[in-house]
């Protein structure tokens, strides 16, 4: 009897304590995309002359998704110069400074995709990171802007 009793808490608490994550879990998701606004204009990459980082757009919208429920989204460019060198050499310089960025200074782990090691089209850097989850894309261009980043938390309550 006491078990039970002790199991139907246990329950009650854990249903409790995950109601409470899931209401907050946009605000938290949100904050960590702030953070990387912030990470990304104080970063000394982007304050060498002709990085020329533009935030298209911030993360300070709701958009809706699924069933009451709401994302934020952050998108924004950067360059990073070609000075003459051929295209795959300059794709593989800015394609390891933004995979050094996005995992030493905003803290995300990569999913790797070595079919893209030599594409002289672009590559596509993808990263997740949090609980809850935020996903960053980022497009590395052989013509200018350079990078193309485009960041979303996943479709959470309010």
């Amino acid at each position: 009897m006491r078990f039970t009793r002790s199991l139907a808490v246990g329950l009650v608490l854990v249903t409790a304590a995950s109601g409470c994550a899931s209401g907050s879990s946009l605000k938290n998701a949100v904050a960590e995309l702030q953070k990387d606004v912030q990470r990304l204009e104080a970063d000394d990459a982007f304050k060498v002359p002709g990085r020329k980082l533009r935030i298209l757009q911030r993360p300070d919208k709701d958009i809706p998704c699924d069933n009451d429920k709401f994302k934020r989204v952050l998108r924004a460019t950067a360059d990073y110069e070609n000075k003459g060198s051929d295209v795959d050499s300059h794709l593989d310089f800015a394609h390891g400074l933004m995979e050094k960025m996005l995992v030493q200074a905003l803290g995300y782990k990569l999913d790797f995709d070595f079919s893209q090691t030599d594409a002289e089209d672009g590559r596509f850097i993808y990263g997740t990171k949090g609980d809850p989850e935020v996903k960053m894309t980022v497009y590395v261009a052989p013509d200018a802007p350079a990078w193309r980043l485009h960041a979303m938390t996943a479709c959470l309550s309010r």
